[in-house]
């Protein structure tokens, strides 16, 4: 008879494995993140510039030159003010213990559920606050790297000088957090064109946080995830692919019982399709009771699992990749490296700019009043080039109705259009009609014998196909 835990030596193989993994990425190597002043930054659909333009070398050149450096530093505090307002999801250590096993860490497995999260997160960011809020403490974030900056610029020219986003994470956010609200550290604090807010804003930032935190209630949690995943077959310690968690994100979405929460759903493509009637038929569920009216339609997550190639990513995706990060409708990729998952949501020139999940933090209980926010995060941005992708990932899509799915479906098709592109065929597809009129269910499911039933190994492998592949065109 099988033991329903698991035995003493699975327990001091977790037990060792989550102290080795706490220890390996509780410190990070300090690594400096450089950015050409020559190319535009794009983050989410935004584009930011770096370069001043039209300096004037006369003789009131030494003041033009002032501003024009004043005015390039405006735009790089607010692309970082930007990036910091992005959710941030990482490992975490100490909390909870996850159902069926021993583990209290996601450390070493859970990167691409992470990437997910912080992929969510982004998606009920833009739904409940907007693309243009900013998070009014991502100032306290904005200190004298600055004056690095402008001391760098002020001894190079205008072709050669760039900037370097230092890191911050050589410590605990912990300390990270004391320093930011030491009151030397404030004077420091670089507050140009601060952005209003309300506290209604600050109590749906901090919500939305909760919804994504590592305890057994938070909806969109670890906790959550690994309990939907064991489904797939999954369990926790195992490697997740993003196309899984894209089907994980969107059972959780569509199990959430929240009021809130009934205005938005998950779209999840199949095998490099978007089936144009199912999402409008998503957009078309009534949030109450009765005929839908146009303020109760519900928003949509389009998530389209991809492969960029075989078993290295083809070159020839790249201009697609950057065209779909440079769109507004987009809420980020999730990628990563071959067994690294990060999350895309920007690029400059060929390198691709992303948030890591590999840094592990303390657990945060966010039941507490006024629960810290600084390790929810970003302080500094990641640079990767295109080539070390891996073809893997998930694309995510955020529509708010009708009109804007509209929107999408142009501004995509564009993109994949592209004479840039040299592939013979799109990278995916937007189809009309439903999923159900091409018999797509009947192909994704396994025939078997009604008098048979499948065996456990039979079954995990089934759904794992289900959820995992799709066709490479």
């Amino acid at each position: 008879m099988e033991d329903s835990e698991p035995d003493e030596v699975d327990k001091l193989k977790a037990k060792f494995m989550s102290a080795w993994h706490n220890v390996k990425y509780s410190w990070v190597v300090r690594t400096k993140t450089n950015f050409s002043r020559n190319s535009p930054v794009f983050l989410l659909g935004k584009c930011y510039h770096f370069k001043s333009e039209g300096r004037d070398e006369s003789a009131s050149g030494c003041i033009d030159a002032a501003a024009s450096t004043e005015t390039v530093l405006c735009n790089v505090n607010q692309f970082r003010k930007d990036f910091i307002t992005r959710i941030w999801l990482t490992y975490r250590r100490e909390f909870p213990q996850l159902k069926g096993c021993t583990l209290t860490t996601d450390c070493g497995w859970g990167c691409t559920l992470r990437s997910g999260q912080m992929l969510l997160a982004q998606s009920l960011l833009l739904h409940f606050l907007g693309r243009d809020w900013l998070w009014p403490d991502a100032l306290q974030m904005v200190t004298l790297e600055s004056e690095l900056f402008k001391a760098k610029s002020s001894t190079m020219s205008d072709s050669d000088a760039g900037f370097t986003f230092l890191p911050h994470l050589e410590r605990p956010l912990q300390d990270m957090s004391e320093q930011l609200g030491s009151p030397s550290n404030k004077k420091q604090t670089l507050k140009l064109n601060p952005v209003s807010t309300t506290s209604e804003d600050e109590k749906l930032h901090r919500k939305i946080i909760s919804w994504l935190a590592d305890n057994p209630a938070a909806i969109f949690g670890m906790h959550r995830l690994i309990e939907l995943g064991e489904n797939s077959g999954k369990r926790a310690g195992d490697w997740y692919g993003p196309a899984v968690v894209a089907h994980l994100l969107r059972r959780a979405v569509e199990d959430a019982v929240e009021p809130e929460l009934q205005g938005i759903t998950v779209y999840v493509a199949q095998d490099c399709t978007v089936y144009i009637a199912d999402v409008i038929e998503k957009h078309l569920q009534a949030i109450g009771s009765g005929i839908p009216k146009s303020s109760d339609k519900r928003a949509v997550v389009i998530l389209i699992p991809v492969r960029l190639g075989g078993e290295k990513v083809n070159p020839e995706y790249k201009e697609i990749v950057k065209g779909i990060l440079s769109l507004e409708f987009c809420v980020g990729i999730i990628g990563g490296k071959p067994k690294q998952s990060f999350y895309f949501v920007g690029f400059q020139d060929d390198s691709l700019i992303y948030m890591d999940p590999h840094y592990c933090q303390s657990f945060v209980d966010v039941t507490t009043k006024d629960f810290p926010l600084e390790s929810y995060h970003c302080p500094s941005p990641k640079k990767m080039s295109f080539s070390k992708m891996d073809p893997s990932c998930t694309i995510g899509f955020y529509s708010h109705n009708e009109d804007d799915f509209e929107k999408i479906i142009d501004e995509v098709t564009k993109v994949l259009n592209s004479p840039s592109s040299k592939e013979k065929y799109p990278l995916f597809t937007f189809s009309r009609g439903h999923a159900r009129d091409y018999d797509i269910d009947k192909l994704c499911t396994p025939k078997t014998d009604s008098a048979v039933q499948p065996s456990e190994t039979q079954r995990r492998k089934a759904e794992r196909l289900s959820n995992e592949e799709f066709v490479l065109l």
